[in-house]
């Protein structure tokens, strides 16, 4: 009964918002579907790492240091960066890019999609951020999840609960954010605009080269992205190359679902009512949205400029898929086509934008850790 009493009356108020914000997350993850895979063990996590004396996190007790299984896992899996290539494995033997091949400039709007990142780093550095904090919460902008974590671990630790949330909190509510972006810089005649689509066949010896050839293209232009860009790559290769069908059905489903639940709880170290709550958090929240809503901006108005030069008009609403959240950026740029025309189909061209994006995230991670690292 006096441990008891003594557990109920050691917590703190901070301890029991941070219960409720975990909460908030297996709800957000199970009732609305958010990112369930990340989001339902991350909120388990953070209860389980707010409660007084929580055996999960390392203990000094009388002397003696017991080592908490959540802290071993994040030292062998988030200190090493372990967790988060292992995911992009999977990422990339569940990506076709396809598409992409098929309009190959495509990879303009994957680029110009990444502006918010930018945009945000000269924000929080003007708010009082240092660069390293104000890279990480840039990149939360590249709606990639795996990325900021990678990224934000390198150079800002300290900030990664923070970041993890936000990255993935904005991913899933890509369907309610972009639309509202999207419409603020164009208009209803451009959102109509038809473009005609003609597939076209790929090769196999195409698909192979092209994770080989991107590889190496990486690593001229930015050798410390390849932990990011080779991982992502061979995973796809695996899927390409016609004999390892194997591996790569384990890559998309068993590979991904472990690493899923591994990550999930482990990044809930960071979620502790001392390094979470605070307004630095609120703040890397907001700008973590900032980011966001102007990498969709940014692909928008990068597709008007072309316009002008163009004969043949691109939708607007494609450069908006050029984020990283795949399937889904593509997924809504065509119901909000559809909407505007019923008849109007531009998945395909929201795809090759979408998996551009992909790519483009990766590169841009890689590029901050090699200015800032």
């Amino acid at each position: 009964m006096a441990a008891l009493v003594q557990g109920i009356t050691n917590i703190t108020i901070g301890q029991i918002v941070m219960m409720l914000i975990g909460c908030l997350l297996m709800y957000l993850g199970i009732k609305k579907e958010y990112e369930p895979t990340l989001l339902v063990p991350m909120g388990l996590g953070t209860l389980l790492v707010n409660f007084p004396g929580t055996g999960v996190l390392t203990q000094v007790v009388g002397g003696s240091k017991t080592e908490g299984v959540l802290d071993v896992l994040f030292n062998a899996g988030i200190n090493t960066e372990l967790l988060p290539l292992l995911i992009f494995i999977g990422i990339g033997a569940m990506i076709d890019f396809g598409p992409l091949l098929q309009n190959p400039f495509m990879l303009l709007f994957g680029a110009a999609a990444q502006f918010g990142i930018f945009f945000t780093i000269v924000v929080a550095v003007l708010f009082g951020f240092d660069i390293k904090e104000a890279a990480s919460i840039g990149i939360i902008g590249a709606a990639d999840g795996p990325t900021a974590i990678f990224v934000s671990n390198q150079l800002a630790p300290k900030l990664l609960g923070p970041i993890t949330v936000a990255a993935y909190s904005y991913m899933a509510l890509v369907p309610i954010i972009q639309p509202m972006a999207i419409k603020a810089v164009t208009t209803k005649k451009e959102r109509q605009i038809r473009m005609t689509y003609k597939a076209e066949n790929i090769s196999k010896m195409t698909k192979i080269l092209f994770p080989i050839i991107i590889t190496i293209l990486a690593g001229f232009i930015a050798p410390i992205s390849l932990p990011l860009v080779g991982f992502l790559m061979f995973g796809n290769l695996l899927r390409e190359c016609g004999v390892l069908d194997r591996l790569s059905n384990t890559a998309q489903n068993e590979l991904v679902n472990i690493v899923s639940i591994l990550l999930g709880l482990t990044i809930s170290v960071k979620m502790q009512a001392g390094l979470f709550l605070n307004v630095q958090t609120l703040m890397i929240i907001a700008f973590g949205l900032v980011a966001f809503i102007m990498d969709s901006v940014g692909g928008v108005l990068f597709a008007k400029l072309l316009n002008i030069f163009r004969k043949e008009k691109i939708n607007p609403m494609i450069g908006a898929a050029g984020i990283s959240a795949f399937p889904m950026s593509s997924r809504v740029i065509q119901k909000m086509a559809s909407e505007e025309d019923p008849k109007n189909f531009v998945l395909m061209y929201a795809v090759g934008a979408n998996v551009s994006g992909q790519i483009a995230s990766v590169i841009a991670g890689g590029l901050l850790l090699s200015f800032f690292s």
